[in-house]
């Protein structure tokens, strides 16, 4: 995919998990009160970071051959499974619930991956990426096209 094309996915799923955010930070305000909204603003950061990381890999993974990229989403992954694990642990274990509440944290987690996710999806959707198909031994593209033409 093009520069473009990443910038136009992460855009694309911005603004949906961006608008989820702050419906989820003023509902977990107005329902849990100060600590409702601190699971709310955790739960948007986290996620929105870790998907934008995600973007962000696939972005500069765009020149690399396919061995790389591989290893690159791999390594990526296995270091945002690890991360998250332990910001989890972190918080779990320096705050209190009544600082940080925790189902409002996994709502709001879970509402803004949704909306980020059908985000993504919309946004690849509409940008009509074409992909090369490989030639395969001895297949010549001159012949396909005379094969379609029925010459």
């Amino acid at each position: 995919m093009s520069q473009q094309s990443e910038t136009g996915l992460w855009r694309g799923a911005l603004i949906p998990a961006s608008v989820i955010a702050i419906l989820s930070i003023a509902l977990g305000a107005i329902i849990r009160g100060s600590n409702g909204l601190w699971g709310a603003l955790l739960a948007s950061a986290t996620v929105i970071l870790y998907f934008s990381v995600h973007l962000f890999i696939s972005k500069i993974s765009t020149n690399l051959d396919p061995m790389a990229t591989m290893a690159l989403a791999m390594f990526s992954y296995f270091a945002k499974v690890i991360l998250m694990g332990a910001l989890l642990l972190v918080v779990t274990k320096t705050t209190s619930p009544e600082t940080v509440d925790r189902p409002t944290f996994a709502i709001s987690a879970l509402a803004i991956t949704a909306a980020w996710l059908a985000g993504e999806i919309r946004a690849f959707l509409n940008l009509r990426v074409t992909l090369p198909l490989p030639q395969t031994k001895g297949s010549n593209p001159s012949t396909a096209t005379d094969l379609k033409s029925g010459e």
